[in-house]
């Protein structure tokens, strides 16, 4: 067999409106996460259940392959099918003693292979596929929707304070709109809230301060070891405060977040409130965020994207804040998925994106 470790999960079900009667086989395939990566049901015309169990095993084990699965759980409701699998009972039916054969012959093949019993109350997803098939009297496929970006891109967050935004993309991860995984927070700070809000949400936090290096490039060798060791694809500046020398091998890998239009109100000192006091000093009409590719230079680098929100008359600082924030929320995890699907490139200074 060709060697993986890829692990699926199943459950299947057959049944027979008879026994003899019109049956059929269904079953579920589920990734690691027990995400439904396909659902099949087919019809076997006047067969028996013990038939239709078998049936939605064999063709669970056959399709599971197809996935490059090395390891399965198998679930079925059908008791007697796991005694017979597991050597407890004999096969006494002839009919059935070919599928019992194919069943192991289809065992062997798997580098780890568990069929398990499980109540039928805890089978329902496999027996309406079952019920499905009977009632429209044909054979059922769904296949999931394989997303562009297969793999989870790998991100290094860098910290300066509350960790708003990094709990922002957090919470994209664990709504599974944003297929990624965070390796490593890297803080500027050891006091602040964020690196408190990453522990407590099991994030490997590392502290790097400035202030603990003879100069900014032994303060960045540091931060570019840790992003190294932990793998990153790509790194998230958020909230962070802090300059440092990008290496060649993160050129246009470092994003950065920035709560006005850039290059308006930008630069070293333009972060926080003090952007939108700016952003109202000037009696602006339009402000918003810009995700942009980050340079040796404060806010500077390719724009990647932004969103706008109207200024009010009536706004303060913490009022305008609150509306860019709402849209930095829509932004960051936007540009994200588009770098981890790769849909971005720069030229010539400037982002192009791909938005077929």
């Amino acid at each position: 067999m060709t060697e993986t470790t890829k692990h699926i999960i199943a459950y299947t079900d057959g049944g027979s409106r008879g026994n003899p009667g019109p049956a059929a086989a269904a079953f579920l395939l589920k990734d690691e996460n027990k995400k439904n990566i396909l659902e099949k049901a087919i019809c076997l015309g006047e067969k028996t259940n013990n038939f239709a169990e078998y049936t939605a095993v064999i063709e669970a084990l056959k399709d599971a392959k197809k996935f490059n699965a090395g390891e399965i759980t198998l679930f079925t409701d059908s008791e007697l099918l796991v005694k017979q699998v597991t050597g407890k009972y004999k096969v006494k039916s002839e009919q059935i003693m070919p599928l019992f054969q194919k069943v192991i012959e289809l065992i062997n093949d798997y580098k780890s292979c568990e069929i398990k019993h499980i109540t039928r109350d805890k089978n329902k997803e496999a027996d309406s596929l079952v019920n499905q098939a009977l009632n429209l009297r044909k054979n059922i496929e769904k296949k999931k929707t394989e997303e562009p970006n297969k793999n989870k891109i790998r991100l290094g967050v860098l910290i300066s304070g509350g960790g708003t935004t990094l709990m922002n993309i957090l919470q994209y991860i664990k709504d599974e709109r944003l297929n990624a995984e965070i390796p490593i927070v890297i803080s500027s700070r050891s006091d602040v809230k964020g690196v408190r809000r990453a522990e407590n949400a099991g994030l490997n936090v590392e502290i790097i301060r400035k202030k603990d290096f003879s100069d900014i490039n032994e303060f960045s060798k540091e931060i570019q070891k840790k992003l190294t060791d932990a793998n990153v694809e790509l790194v998230i500046q958020a909230g962070w405060l802090c300059l440092w020398e990008i290496p060649e091998k993160y050129r246009d890998k470092v994003m950065n977040i920035h709560p006005a239009l850039l290059p308006s109100f930008g630069g070293k000192g333009m972060f926080g409130e003090h952007v939108h006091q700016a952003v109202l000093q000037k009696g602006c009409k339009v402000s918003g965020c810009t995700v942009h590719f980050c340079s040796n230079q404060y806010d500077t680098g390719p724009v990647i994207i932004q969103r706008t929100v109207p200024v009010k008359d009536d706004d303060t600082p913490d009022s305008l804040a609150k509306r860019v924030f709402q849209q930095e929320c829509i932004a960051y995890p936007q540009a994200i998925k588009l770098f981890a699907d790769g849909k971005i490139s720069v030229k010539n200074g400037k982002t192009e994106i791909d938005n077929s």
